[in-house]
This record gives structure tokens, C-alpha cells and sequence, in this order.
């Protein structure tokens, strides 16, 4: 038996009307639990999960009053650091993901298993009309500055802040 079984959605999401429906703990690889202010989902790294990272994301930020433009930017973010996981470690890869609201802002934290390899920023302009990849991170930059890695019990965590408007309590 799990200390802290899988759960349908955060609460606010269940009196919200947020036109996206809630997730199913029957999901595979995807594991979801709630935290002040928002979730944490242990997710094993696939297209799937990661649309319904991105939709739990979108409607647990809208139910708790972030602004459109600061939602989009963190699932920009999040889609970022999941996929830069997946082409470091490959499909199905284990990680945790964690979006809540702060006073700065939305944070939006993924850990995956490896405390060695590190995200590299890459000198690709964003506006380089010839690059095929090589902006992500300096769409990060851009999105949650001042975003940082660091190692943690599962490996490393990258972390970022989104910032929101002033005034969210």
C-alpha cells in the first residue's frame, strides 16, 4: 500500500471550471501528489505524461489566479527541462516534477536521475534562422531568469521561477 496514494487532481482543481479535465491515476508512469500551492508528479518521461503534465500544469495555475502569459511561460519552461532530459537520458526516463506558486513567481523544478550531466547553454542565437536546435535554454533564460541546477537525492534538479504578476497571495 502507498503512505500517499495517487490522486485524482489538487482540490482547487475540482471546484474550478477550468475547461481542462482532471487527470486519472490510471495513467502508467504517473504518479501525482499535491503541495502547498501546488503538485508534484513522479512521471516516467513519455508524450503522454508529458501532455498531461503540461494540462495539470495550465489548469492548476489558472485556478489559482496566474495570469495567461505566466502559464504558457511555465509550460514552455517545464516542456523544455522535461525534453532536455529525454534527449540526455531517453524516453521513459524517471523524473519528479514540481510546479507551485511562490511569492516570486511559479516554480517549476524537474529532477531526474543523473547528478552529472548538466543542462549547457549553447550559443545559438534565439533569432538564428539556420539553427535546428540549440535555443531551449536560452528560452529559459528568457522565461525564469536566473534559473539554477543543483544536486538532490535523486540526482539534480534544475530550478526555475516564472515570474507573475505582483499581487499574488
Amino acid at each position: 500500500m502507498h503512505p500517499n496514494p495517487p490522486l485524482v487532481a489538487h482540490p482547487t482543481l475540482l471546484s474550478t471550471t477550468a475547461p481542462t479535465p482532471p487527470l486519472t491515476p490510471t495513467a502508467l508512469g504517473f504518479y501525482l501528489r499535491t503541495r502547498p500551492h501546488g503538485f508534484v508528479a513522479h512521471v516516467s518521461a513519455s508524450p503522454q505524461n508529458l501532455c498531461a503534465v503540461r494540462r495539470l500544469t495550465r489548469a492548476e495555475l489558472l485556478a489559482r489566479g496566474i495570469e495567461e502569459d505566466a502559464v504558457d511561460s511555465a509550460q514552455l519552461v517545464l516542456s523544455e527541462l522535461v525534453g532536455n532530459s529525454v534527449r540526455a537520458y531517453g524516453d521513459y526516463v524517471p523524473l519528479v516534477v514540481e510546479v507551485y506558486v511562490t511569492a516570486y513567481g511559479v516554480a517549476v523544478n524537474v529532477h531526474d536521475p543523473d547528478p552529472g550531466a548538466l543542462p549547457r547553454r549553447r550559443v545559438t542565437p534565439l533569432d538564428s534562422a539556420e539553427a535546428e536546435d540549440g535555443r531551449g535554454l536560452g528560452m529559459v533564460d528568457l522565461l525564469a531568469p536566473g534559473w539554477h541546477v543543483r544536486r538532490s537525492t535523486i540526482g539534480k534538479q534544475v530550478r526555475c521561477h516564472v515570474p507573475t504578476e505582483p499581487g499574488w497571495n
